[in-house]
C-alpha cells in the first residue's frame, strides 16, 4: 500500500437482513483516503454514508470485501483488535454531542486524556477549538456549536490519525456550524488528522479537498477542489 494511503477500501459491501428483506446499505465501494486530506461525503438519505464511515472507524464490518487501515487488513480483525484499533486511532464527531451534562467541558475531554496512550491535555484540547474560556463550563451553559466542538477537543485529545464527522453541524443553525467547521478545518491543518465529513449540505464541499458523491451504496463521483473555500466563508 502506498504510504500516503490511509485507508483502502475495495469491493465494500453490506447487506442489512431485516426480517424477510435484504437492505443493501453499501454496494461494493472502492475507496482510497490519503494522509492528511480533509475529504467530503455527499449523498441523500439512505446513500450508505454513514454504514461507510462506521465500517471505516470499526464501529461496524462489511458483509464482503476489505478495509485496510495503514496496510492492515480490518476485516480480519477481532473485536478486541477494533476496540484497540478506535481507541488508539480513530476520533468520532457525530451530530449529537454526547456529553455527559454533569461534567466541566475540561472533564468531558478528560475522560479520553485518561485511556489514551498519547494525549493531549484537556486544556490543550480545548485550546485547540477555541474554548479555553469555557473549560470550567458545564454543557448546559453553552451553546449548541461550542458543545459540538468540546465533543470536536474530546474526539482529537488523543491525538488520532483519522476524524470522522457524521453530520457535525446537523443540529445547527448556519453561523453555529460555521464556528464548528472551522474547529474540524484547524485539526486539519494543524495536527495534519485526515478527516472526513459527513454532510447533506452540498456548500460545506468547498472546503474539503476531495467530495466523494454516494448514491444507492455505491461511490458514483468523485471532485478535487482546486480552490478550496475557508470554513469561515462558507454560508448556507
Amino acid at each position: 500500500m502506498n504510504d500516503d494511503v490511509v485507508f483502502r477500501a475495495q469491493g465494500l459491501t453490506k447487506v442489512y437482513h431485516m426480517g424477510d428483506v435484504d437492505v443493501h446499505a453499501l454496494r461494493g465501494v472502492d475507496l482510497d483516503l490519503r494522509r492528511g486530506e480533509l475529504v467530503v461525503l455527499l449523498g441523500p438519505s439512505g446513500s450508505g454514508k454513514s454504514t461507510l464511515l462506521n465500517i471505516l472507524g470499526g464501529l461496524d464490518v462489511p458483509s464482503a470485501g476489505h478495509v485496510w487501515y495503514d496496510g492492515h487488513d480490518l476485516t480480519k480483525a477481532s473485536e478486541r483488535e477494533l476496540t484497540r484499533f478506535r481507541r488508539q486511532h480513530v476520533g468520532f464527531v457525530f451530530q449529537f454531542y454526547n456529553l455527559i451534562p454533569s461534567l466541566t467541558a475540561r472533564e468531558n475531554v478528560a475522560i479520553v486524556t485518561e485511556i489514551a496512550e498519547d494525549p493531549m491535555t484537556p486544556e490543550e484540547a480545548l485550546r485547540r477549538v477555541g474554548l479555553e474560556d469555557r473549560m470550567d463550563h458545564f454543557p448546559s451553559q453553552l451553546s449548541g456549536g461550542q458543545q459540538q466542538r468540546i465533543a470536536i477537543a474530546r474526539a482529537i485529545a488523543k491525538r488520532p490519525s483519522v476524524l470522522l464527522c457524521d453530520e457535525p453541524t446537523g443540529a445547527l443553525d448556519s453561523a453555529t456550524g460555521v464556528h464548528v467547521l472551522e474547529a474540524i478545518e484547524t485539526i486539519n491543518a494543524t495536527l495534519g488528522t485526515t478527516t472526513v465529513v459527513i454532510t447533506h449540505n452540498a456548500d460545506i464541499a468547498r472546503m474539503a479537498h476531495r467530495v466523494l458523491y454516494l448514491g444507492d451504496g455505491r461511490i458514483v463521483s468523485e471532485k478535487l477542489n482546486d480552490a478550496r473555500t475557508p470554513a469561515s466563508e462558507l454560508t448556507w
